[in-house]
């Protein structure tokens, strides 16, 4: 590798980059810089053989995680926890590491590469074998590279623009290194993305595993709606280009405005939203409403709960992209272990269970609703009756069937009482244990490593919730187009589908007392504009969104004054605690099982009744436990560190003082060190 590239603009080597194993074979046959359009780059089979590796870099299901797979990736939010809180919510715990994390242009620069000798040829018609083929390769490469800044712009705000493979000097890469402003960043992926629904066909030749014009314009409309948000609800922060103590260069705000770029980025993603909402929105998987996903002899009863469970979820309309696995060729994961064995080292918090309305279309709290809070003292399943449907089918309830065996034949009900004997990796840490993603063949158990369920990157009912947002964030109100989308999902979900019904029933501090969504820059929104992002929330729980969400909504200053203490489940008062009653908590021989309050040494396997009648996760043990009174933040953590090296690579002189790189604000150049409030 080059001495300058490899120090200052590139994070990795080409060869280097994780998950690119077809190219990395390629590339160690003939040096970068050997390569030459003639023996690769004007063939369609090449083309399409040069981006296949980077579908690598989508986050699916992990091979070797004892976990949920992506239904644990909302755990440290108000949607869902482990049994221990990240270090975001402890300020001055989260630190500048030493490496150069949040920073890097491995796959930009192959990209880069590929653009530079494959669009001549492609522009030229010289391409040999399928065009179809060469399109298809084409606008994987748009997309791959959109998603590359993508992944480092969306944690740390303004970033290089690279658009080309630059040389082995090192003025010309101390210059590229320099950040951009996040809008530009994010105007460039929307033009990348563009171009990728340009070239990218209506149906992938690889089918539902392979990009298609949805998948664009799905991620299109999800960048856009980012952006946009982020822009107005930190307008007036350091953390927007040109607020008070922006870090970055003022000479490349000529002609900003920001209201202007808001409008422009809400615009873009209703209109990229709108090409696969209005294509989906008669078309959504159906819910059947049934208790379980599956009956006997694995015959599906509930699309809607299978599409998230199966091995091959492309037989389900709203499915874009999907990951399947093999245990043939080493594809497998670990996750029906944890949903069919235990308790998964996770759960739905209080908060999250609370927001889901009631089927008549009203708030648990709203008079009429017909909730009684004494529900809860029957157990999971009485708590949620009359509830939508979706919090109903995808929580662990008390008789709910967690396997129907290997024969097809011969279910098995849930044990609550992972809530108090789990380890870290399989308790039900918050008593409501999650079932969205739990399949029901027990030959996926039978060993470690044997699941294939498939692995959900792109579906479409995101798409109608990004142009209901984008539409109330523009303007202020609902349109024709979004009222429809609304209605569709609320149908799906069993719930009332007039939505003023709701909006009007809505008591916005109550809302914020279980719902960090309630809250912009620590003042609470419309009740609007509330209610599509409880939308949001309940439809998305549990699919990799909540974290990003919450960070573009800057939906948690007020944890700065006001920690939140994560709650699960009713427990002291009810059947669960009382060792008469048959519903009580027993072990996994049946007998019956007492929680252990003592926190002190931590034994203990419940928090005590006197902090709550609610299980409360972070106050089971006090060793080592910095969030016992509470999940705190502060606004430098929106967005993520560079690590110090970084800034002394991108320096002339090796010294951070003196780098063109700046740090984010409230974050440190040195390594070790926290944020400090902005």
């Amino acid at each position: 590798m080059k001495r300058y590239i490899k120090a200052l603009v590139l994070a990795a080597a080409v060869a280097g980059s994780a998950g690119l194993t077809s190219c990395d074979d390629f590339l160690n046959l003939m040096p970068e810089d050997k390569l030459v359009p003639e023996n690769y780059f004007t063939d369609a089979a090449n083309l399409s053989a040069y981006t296949l590796p980077f579908y690598n870099n989508f986050t699916t299901h992990s091979n070797y995680t004892y976990a949920l797979g992506t239904f644990s990736a909302d755990n440290g939010t108000d949607n869902q926890v482990a049994m221990s809180a990240p270090s975001q919510y402890v300020p001055g715990e989260w630190r500048v590491s030493s490496g150069s994390d949040n920073w890097g242009f491995g796959t930009i620069r192959q990209l880069n590469f590929f653009f530079a000798h494959a669009l001549k040829h492609f522009e030229a018609g010289d391409i040999a074998g399928s065009m179809d083929e060469a399109k298809q390769a084409l606008g994987e490469a748009y997309f791959f590279r959109a998603f590359a800044y993508w992944q480092y712009y969306s944690a740390v705000g303004d970033y290089p623009i690279i658009d080309g493979v630059l040389p082995d000097d090192k003025g010309v890469l101390l210059d590229a290194s320099k950040r951009q402003p996040r809008h530009k960043v994010a105007r460039y992926i929307l033009d990348d993305l563009a171009n990728a629904v340009k070239y990218l066909p209506a149906v992938s030749s690889k089918g539902k595993n392979g990009l298609n014009k949805d998948c664009a314009n799905l991620f299109r409309s999800r960048v856009a709606l980012f952006e946009g948000t982020w822009l107005k609800n930190h307008k007036g922060t350091a953390l927007v280009p040109g607020g008070p103590g922006w870090p970055g260069d003022q000479s490349l705000l000529a002609g900003f405005n920001i209201d202007t770029e808001i409008n422009y980025f809400l615009t873009e993603a209703m209109a990229s939203a709108k090409e696969v909402g209005d294509a989906f929105v008669n078309n959504l998987v159906e819910n059947t409403d049934t208790p379980e996903g599956m009956t006997e002899g694995f015959k599906v009863a509930n699309p809607y709960y299978c599409m998230f469970s199966v091995p091959n979820p492309s037989v389900y309309s709203e499915v874009l992209l999907y990951k399947s696995y093999n245990i043939t060729l080493g594809q497998k994961t670990q996750i029906q272990n944890q949903f069919q064995r235990n308790g998964g080292g996770s759960g739905w918090t209080r908060g999250l269970v609370n927001s889901y309305l009631m089927r008549n279309g009203l708030p648990i709290y709203a008079q009429g609703s017909g909730y009684d809070p004494e529900w809860e003292n029957q157990g999971v399943t009485a708590s949620l009756k009359d509830r939508d449907s979706r919090i109903q089918i995808f929580t662990k309830g008390d008789e709910s069937i967690i396997t129907l065996g290997i024969d097809g034949k011969t279910p098995q009900t849930y044990n609550m009482g992972w809530l108090l004997f789990g380890r870290t990796e399989t308790k039900a840490v918050t008593g409501y244990a999650i079932k969205k993603g739990q399949g029901y063949d027990y030959n996926e158990t039978q060993g470690n490593l044997v699941s294939i369920t498939g692995s959900i990157i792109f579906r479409a009912s995101e798409a109608l919730l990004n142009y209901m947002e984008a539409k109330v964030e523009k303007d202020g109100k609902l349109d024709d187009v979004a009222t429809s989308y609304w209605k569709a999902l609320r149908a799906r979900a069993k719930v009332d589908t007039d939505v003023m019904k709701t909006v009007n029933a809505t008591d916005m501090s109550q809302e914020a007392l279980y719902d960090w969504g309630a809250y912009s820059q620590g003042k609470l929104v419309s009740t609007l504009l509330y209610n599509v992002r409880r939308e949001r929330r309940n439809e998305l729980a549990g699919e990799m969104l909540r974290s990003m969400d919450l960070r573009r909504w800057c939906a948690m200053d007020q944890l700065a004054a006001n920690p939140y203490q994560i709650e699960g489940i009713k427990y002291w008062g009810t059947v669960y605690s009382d060792l008469t009653n048959p519903m009580c908590m027993k072990d996994e021989s049946g007998t019956p099982l007492a929680a252990i309050v003592s926190p002190s040494d931590g034994r203990g396997t419940m928090s005590a009744e006197t902090e709550s009648k609610y299980v409360r996760p972070f106050q089971i043990t006090n060793l080592q436990n910095l969030v016992w009174n509470g999940l705190k933040w502060t606004r430098a953590h929106y967005l993520s560190p560079l690590g110090a090296q970084v800034f002394i690579d991108a320096s002339p002189d090796k010294k951070a003082e003196t780098s063109v790189v700046y740090q984010n604000p409230g974050w440190s150049k040195l390594a070790n060190e926290g944020a400090t409030a902005l």
